[in-house]
């Protein structure tokens, strides 16, 4: 099974199974000399890890990160960055049922299709399981950002119908509810919501978006190595996500080219600036120095207990209703995913761009 690994010089490797041993990632290309330990990728993973509220699922693991190679006394080494995080509350006895059946929305069919076989506990490279690999790897890419002054910040800006508008935003709200939004008033119309659809034994999806502040301008190669084709290929590889757009995205084609395009100004010291950013940031397929806007459609999580029809391996009609501890919305636990892809995706174009021009490298190598 190949398509486990992402990246040109910060190169990240994902492995392990939702109901194996454990998950982890290998981290190729990280330079030396970076301060980091396991508390730093901690962070990242307890935003992520299950049974944080009544909103995700149940299933409790601590998601404790080891870092088995590539770390020396709190630097890194320029070694691969070995990083495991062990599975240790599988309850693979929930998911015999499912062994002769395809459910809905998940890629039971396909990968039976593709293998020949599959594993049918929790999904196995296709569980959600999978992005605790993709979040320690970002975890890391953030760290090197920060070196650079760039930070990276996701949220839900919407949850089924109830959505955000950017004058309405608090960042400092994002961790201070369940459902990661930047926002304190319309907490209630997301808990009703979602009471409504649990009810009907149902679940519900939304929308990320991702803020990169700090990028310089030059991030990103020209044709088919485009910063917003990468972004957009790393987010979609998450497998609730199912849309992608930059800046403006979708609306774009119903503005007029007067109202889609950022006038440039000049500013302090005359640094090239533009009035607005229609265009998430990014021109051409390369940074332009704005922020980095990035939104990703999320489904809604596709395990419900309402029953639903579908067909066993034989073909055979029937009826399935999925139990177990599943999440009713993806969005809250999904964000640091999304969050880490992008931050993953910057650290390899900020490896890839010190090569771009024979004067960066003058400046790393005159002596």
């Amino acid at each position: 099974m190949s398509g486990s690994v992402y990246g040109k010089l910060f190169r990240v490797s994902t492995w392990g199974e939702s109901h194996g041993p454990g998950i982890g990632v290998v981290i190729d290309g990280c330079p030396a000399g970076l301060k980091l330990n396991s508390g730093d990728i901690q962070k990242f993973l307890d935003r992520r890890k299950p049974g944080q509220s009544r909103y995700t699922t149940q299933r409790k693991e601590s998601d404790e990160v080891e870092i088995l190679s590539g770390v020396m006394e709190g630097l890194t080494t320029g070694a691969p960055i070995s990083l495991l995080i062990r599975n240790s509350n599988q309850r693979s006895g929930d998911y015999d049922a499912l062994a002769d059946l395809y459910r809905p929305g998940h890629a039971d069919y396909t990968y039976s299709v593709k293998y020949g076989v599959r594993d049918h506990r929790g999904g196995g490279r296709s569980s959600g399981r999978e992005t605790i690999g993709r979040v320690a790897a970002g975890a890391v890419a953030a760290k090197l950002l920060a070196e650079l002054g760039i930070q990276v910040t996701a949220f839900a800006k919407a949850i089924g119908p109830v959505t955000l508008h950017e004058d309405e935003y608090d960042f400092s709200q994002i961790e201070k509810n369940p459902f990661r939004m930047p926002d304190s008033v319309h907490i209630r119309q997301v808990e009703d919501y979602l009471q409504e659809v649990s009810a009907a034994r149902d679940s519900v999806g939304g929308i990320i978006e991702c803020r990169a502040d700090g990028c310089p301008a030059g991030l990103g190669d020209p044709v088919f190595d485009k910063l917003d084709a990468e972004l957009a290929k790393a987010v979609m590889s998450i497998g609730a996500v199912k849309g992608v757009e930059i800046g403006d995205g979708f609306s774009c084609a119903s503005a007029t080219g007067f109202t889609d395009n950022d006038m440039f100004r000049s500013g302090e010291n005359g640094k090239v600036i533009k009035a607005t950013n229609h265009a998430g940031g990014i021109l051409g397929g390369i940074s332009d120095g704005s922020c980095i806007i990035l939104r990703a459609a999320v489904k809604p999580t596709p395990s419900i207990a309402r029953e639903q029809n579908t067909v066993t391996k034989d073909g055979e009609e029937t009826t399935i209703s999925i139990k177990g501890r599943h999440d009713p919305i993806i969005v809250p636990r999904a964000v640091v995913v999304v969050e880490s892809m992008v931050s993953i995706v910057l650290a390899d174009a900020l490896l890839n761009g010190a090569s771009a021009r024979v004067d960066y490298l003058r400046k790393i190598w005159e002596r």
